[in-house]
């Protein structure tokens, strides 16, 4: 039987644009990898010796990330919506001069509408107030809000909405949860503005979070990265003494450092601080995660810090996780990490958002930072890292508070889950750099 050429033509064309595409996405991936090159499992190794109670430590992040070590703060710690918000809103109800405000998740819910309500009287009054929302975190807000915002004189703007020709970018997102007031008042942590954050854990509607409270001159590094994010929104450099006044320090403030990170080709800043916190941990460390699927370099963080002696427990969601298919891959790691007899617990009442890491009682970091490979490596993120006792001393009570409500996971049981759970485990853990 002859073949006819142009019947050959036509069979290169029908097959040539799939594999074109499929080259393409090949090549894409390959080059997004780059990312990710600590996925094949080579990790981390700490070369001096670091305490987290002494400058050095200090100087080490601060040389790690780029995050200026600055005295004299003060930072108070807000426990879940009845605690927070109404800070908050305080907060912008007393500005002056200028607002900030930047969040991830701006869904919907009576607060919603009380803090678009509290900004518009602001705005209305002649304060500068700067909004800015994830455009994918964001996707829920009430458009009606965005239009009262920009109708009361509030600049209002949507960090990275999606494009047809930008698809690679979707999955880069600011996940920071920033609050700046006339650059002298900041907030920062895990919550965002929607019902879900109101109340106090009290049922499976309302979740469990923490955020935090500063004065001082640390209150600059929430204002870049505020800055950062808002210049590539809007193509507008904050300057002048309304949004970068002179910071006095609190009289007996202490050091604080902010940390921001952003998706970059090698190791972020977040997980270049979060290993050398783990790497020079002595005496305990204290994590809570709202997203925890470890990828193979701090899991052998974590193995390295239980071999040393340090007392090692981890805090991750229960059942009321809002990503079902995150718990599932983070529980792929939990075989050798019991192993090594770190205690791993999971919060029983409602989702637990809250991020939170402290080391040997005195250094701690609290914000945005999910102890997995979105917030290392694919988001922006911010955390306020404190030197101090008596902050890791109120971090530490509220985790053995949260952990009378939450189910330790016991090794013998655990070794007996059924199969199907664990062939879910190892089908989810393929996917762990994109959680």
């Amino acid at each position: 039987m002859r073949i006819s050429r142009n019947g050959d033509r036509r069979d290169v064309a029908r097959y040539a644009w799939p594999a074109g595409v499929a080259a393409a996405g090949a090549a894409w991936y390959a080059a997004d990898s780059l990312r990710h090159r600590r996925e094949g499992g080579h990790g981390y190794e700490l070369r001096g010796e670091v305490d987290v109670s002494e400058p050095s430590f200090l100087r080490a992040a601060e040389a790690l990330t780029g995050a200026p070590v600055s005295y004299g703060n003060d930072v108070d710690l807000l426990i879940n919506g009845d605690q927070i918000f109404p800070a908050y809103l305080e907060a912008i109800r007393g500005a002056e001069e200028t607002v900030n405000l930047l969040t991830y998740a701006y869904w919907k819910g009576d607060i919603a509408i009380e803090v678009a309500e509290a900004l518009c009287d602001r705005a209305s009054s002649g304060v500068e107030c700067n909004v800015l929302i994830d455009a994918v975190g964001g996707a829920q807000m009430e458009r009606g809000l965005v239009e009262k915002m920009r109708d009361a004189g509030i600049t209002f703007c949507w960090f990275r909405p999606p494009k047809p020709y930008a698809v690679r970018r979707l999955q880069y997102r600011t996940h920071r949860k920033l609050l700046i007031v006339d650059g002298k008042l900041g907030f920062t942590g895990g919550v965002g503005i929607a019902e879900e954050w109101t109340g106090n854990a009290q049922d499976p509607d309302h979740w469990r979070d923490t955020h935090v409270r500063v004065r001082g001159p640390v209150v600059r590094g929430l204002q870049g990265a505020f800055a950062e994010n808002w210049l590539e929104g809007t193509g507008n450099v904050l300057a002048g003494d309304r949004y970068l006044p002179d910071l006095d320090e609190v009289e007996d403030g202490g050091p604080m450092q902010v940390m921001r990170s952003s998706a970059t080709v090698g190791d972020t800043n977040a997980e270049a601080l979060a290993y050398l916190a783990l790497a020079a941990a002595k005496r305990s460390i204290e994590l809570t995660s709202a997203y925890f699927v470890p990828r193979p370099a701090f899991t052998e963080a974590l193995l390295e810090a239980a071999e040393r002696g340090v007392e090692l427990r981890i805090l991750v969601p229960g059942s009321h996780i809002d990503k079902e298919f995150v718990r599932t891959a983070g529980r792929a790691s939990y075989d050798s990490l019991l192993d090594a007899g770190i205690e791993l617990y999971e919060y029983c009442p409602t989702m637990l958002h809250a991020k939170s890491l402290v080391v040997d009682g005195i250094w701690s970091c609290v914000g945005s930072v999910n102890f997995d490979n979105r917030s290392f490596q694919l988001h922006d993120e911010v955390g306020l890292c404190v030197q101090s006792e008596r902050f890791a001393g109120e971090l530490h009570e509220t985790f053995e508070r949260d952990l009378t409500v939450a189910e330790r996971i016991e090794p013998d049981h655990w070794s007996e889950r059924p199969r199907t759970q664990r062939a879910r485990e190892k089908v989810t853990k393929l996917a762990r750099r994109e959680l």
